[in-house]
């Protein structure tokens, strides 16, 4: 139900069933164990899920240092295989590194990332120092096949480019938030590990991941609560479909292969927009994988779900108890983000009208997208339904529900600016300034200095399509204005002001 501008996510969750497909068959087609397929198949689906570089380059050059970053761990995690003590302590270093390793930006997450899936799928595996050569030889092939895929087969980037990560927030020392959630993931997973091990010897580690995965993309201690309730619910439905259709399957391959590739779409397509729904889809993966091992049995789907609350409940503890992050800051940057964003869509709108031939509104239209489901998950503290704050979170719907309207504004513009019969006439190059000049008095206090500013005067070409184009930019006029209110509204404003 969600917008998809450009069916970008319907697009890229096909791309991203196709390359670990290829993965997975080419991984079986050079003879690797079943092991070195799943591995394979699991490196393919985070080297298309978590490399998010704002460029085609760097995207490739990222997925070019995975193995960097996953083979030595993958090394370390199979030699401590049965040295407990210290297997346990370098999992907490790869933890510690992995979130620290977020400073550096998108290239910094992914490869945080991979090199704790990589300890992460040893254990679920079980996998042995002897398995390591057909393990390498698994990722290698599967990040081979999942850059042809990305980068040659069906390179989506080059048609929209994802949206630039933000700069970080400024600090030093404890005062940075990677090195606050760092310090408290570290923590949180050293609960959830020796709560994990005292359910299961054999299966503790689902609580270290769970831990893990919720702080993944969450910045305040809001964030990460409701991240982790979330992460509960889609587990606990996950569950309950787990038990209808992959115990019944017994782990026979083609069904089986079907509905994990089937899953594989789930995760992608929803994880843009819904949490929850991305976990069910990987709960129900998950257990359809262990399946095809032999071990999945109802009792094995309870265990995975007291994990999952050992998991939950640890990082709710640490960002509640150990450097916390409050919300005030991080909702001011990622609002006036978006709106920025609206500011870039209606210029680059306007240029396109104009006769600009390489002013293209659509890459900042998906981009604002991006952006919108980064606000709703900073403000997510404040809509849930147990806030207790019904002021806050009156207004942060407020806000959402306009920032929303003004997203189809944009996508209504952009859409009428990609006419190539479409002009404008000057009125509409008027409207467009005031758009500007109403997003610099909503994100700095001297965002009045060009409100006298003249805008240029064109002709008139195409009235009806101008006409249509000036409507959407006059309601993006009035939605700026509404968005003054609640923005700006003490005590607890959604835009913090210095």
């Amino acid at each position: 139900m969600a917008p998809d501008p450009g069916r970008v996510r319907l697009r890229n969750s096909l791309r991203a069933v196709l390359g670990i497909a290829l993965a997975v068959a080419l991984a079986e087609f050079a003879g690797l164990s079943l092991a070195a397929s799943i591995t394979g198949g699991l490196a393919a689906l985070l080297a298309l899920f978590t490399v998010a570089d704002a460029t085609v380059r760097a995207q490739f050059v990222t997925t070019l240092l995975l193995p960097v970053a996953g083979f030595p761990v993958l090394a370390v995690a199979t030699a401590l295989h049965g040295l407990t003590p210290l297997r346990d302590l370098a999992f907490l270093a790869v933890v510690f590194c992995g979130v620290y390793a977020r400073r550096w930006g998108p290239r910094g997450h992914a490869l945080g990332i991979f090199a704790f899936m990589n300890f992460f799928t040893t254990q679920f595996l079980h996998a042995l120092p002897g398995q390591l050569p057909e393990l390498y030889a698994a990722i290698g092939i599967a990040l081979a096949a999942a850059a042809a895929v990305r980068f040659v087969l069906w390179p989506l980037e080059r048609r929209v480019p994802p949206a630039a990560a933000p700069a970080p927030l400024p600090g030093s020392g404890l005062s940075r938030v990677t090195t606050r959630q760092a310090v408290q993931a570290a923590a949180a997973c050293a609960v959830a590990l020796g709560i994990g091990q005292v359910l299961s010897e054999d299966r503790w580690y689902w609580a270290v991941g769970t831990t893990w995965w919720i702080f993944v993309n969450t910045v305040s201690r809001g964030e990460t609560l409701v991240r982790g309730f979330r992460r509960v619910l889609g587990t606990v439905i996950g569950i309950a479909v787990g038990m209808v259709v992959a115990i019944p399957l017994h782990g026979a391959p083609a069904p089986t292969a079907a509905l994990v590739a089937l899953c594989v779409f789930g995760i992608f397509y929803s994880a843009p927009v819904s949490y929850s729904w991305m976990m069910l889809a990987v709960t129900v993966m998950a257990g359809l994988l262990y399946g095809l091992l032999g071990v999945l049995d109802p009792a094995l789907l309870v265990l995975r779900l007291e994990e999952t609350a050992v998991g939950a409940v640890s990082a709710a503890l640490a960002v509640l108890l150990i450097l916390p992050v409050t919300t005030h800051a991080i909702n001011d940057a990622w609002i006036q983000r978006t709106l920025q964003g609206v500011r870039a869509a209606t210029s680059a709108s306007l240029r396109r009208l104009s006769g600009e031939p390489d002013a293209d509104p659509a890459p900042h239209a998906a981009e604002l997208e991006l952006l919108l489901g980064r606000v709703r998950l900073s403000l997510a503290p404040l809509v849930h339904p147990l806030s207790p704050f019904r002021g806050r979170k009156a207004r942060a719907r407020r806000v959402l529900a306009l920032l929303d309207e003004c997203a189809d504004e944009v996508r209504g513009l952009a859409a009428v600016a990609s006419d190539p019969a479409a002009s404008h006439d000057a009125r509409l190059a008027a409207a467009c300034w005031r758009v500007e000049a109403a997003v610099e008095r909503l994100t700095s206090r001297h965002g009045d200095r060009d409100a006298g500013r003249e805008a240029p005067v064109a002709e008139t070409v195409a009235p009806v399509a101008g006409q249509r184009a000036l409507g959407h930019v006059s309601g993006l006029e009035k939605l700026l204005a509404e968005l003054d209110e609640p923005l700006r509204t003490p005590p607890g404003s959604l835009l913090v002001r210095s």
